[in-house]
């Protein structure tokens, strides 16, 4: 079982596989499953509330594929998968953030703004032909 934020997700709602992994091991890496898979069927899952489950939905869809293969030893790839699982659905879980609130500029702001411009009006009028 794994725990999120306090919710449980069973093991009846995770599906393992395991393949042949790429990289460093010689021999090993021919001959030893160490790649893992871990699905987790959101969608199926009542592991969640349902107000939290459909935010989960929107942010990550229907079923949550993670991939591990960076160590040698298969129990540590599925410790890797378990931790990039709860890493992603914590991201996930967090609310929106609150919408910013427009405001207008402040007068100094306007004031260094025009100040600006007429200085750089300034140095391009400076460039062109002496009169005379």
């Amino acid at each position: 079982m794994i725990t999120v934020r306090g919710h449980v997700i069973p093991d009846a709602d995770l599906t393992w596989r395991f393949s042949r992994s790429s990289g460093p091991g010689g021999q090993h890496v021919n001959t030893a499953d160490t790649r893992v898979q871990l699905s987790f069927d959101l969608a199926g899952s009542d592991a969640f509330p349902d107000a939290l489950k459909q935010r989960l939905l929107a942010r990550l869809g229907d079923r949550v594929v993670i991939d591990a293969s960076e160590h040698r030893s298969q129990l540590r790839n599925r410790r890797a998968a378990e931790d990039r699982l709860v890493a992603v659905l914590q991201e996930a879980m967090r609310p929106p953030a609150a919408p910013r609130i427009p405001t207008k500029p402040s007068k100094g702001s306007r004031q260094r703004r025009i100040h600006q411009k007429k200085r750089h009006g300034e140095i391009k009028r400076l460039r062109g032909r002496p009169e005379g």
